[in-house]
């Protein structure tokens, strides 16, 4: 028959891979990834949290004759930046639950509960 898994260790163990998370996830708030589009003619600066920081646009982007493409431009470094502090934000936060992104599809695998 199985050993019983310890709940109180377990409890100390989600306790901690908590405390951990949210300290991630507050220094994640604080860090600033860049992307950039047209060649750098728009730049965009995002943090891990994902709130957009500062959009810088070179003026010889800036065409009243074309404002279509310097919007595409936008678009497409927003979201490079946005997908960048996603991927920042997933490593740090599976680096910080131990469990490797919290044991894969099963959830709490790092736990030592049976069928986990």
């Amino acid at each position: 028959m199985p050993q019983q898994p310890n709940l109180n260790q377990m409890m100390k163990q989600v306790q901690q891979m908590q405390a951990e998370m949210a300290k991630a996830q507050k220094e994640l708030e604080s860090e600033v990834v860049e992307a950039s589009a047209g060649g750098g003619m728009v730049k965009v600066k995002v943090t891990g949290g994902l709130e957009v920081r500062e959009i810088q646009i070179d003026p010889d982007a800036v065409d009243p004759e074309d404002v279509e493409m310097l919007q595409d431009m936008v678009i497409a470094a927003v979201n490079e930046a946005l997908r960048s502090a996603q991927e920042l934000a997933a490593s740090r936060l599976g680096a910080a639950s131990g469990l490797g992104g919290l044991g894969g599809a099963g959830g709490l695998g790092g736990l030592g509960l049976p069928g986990l």
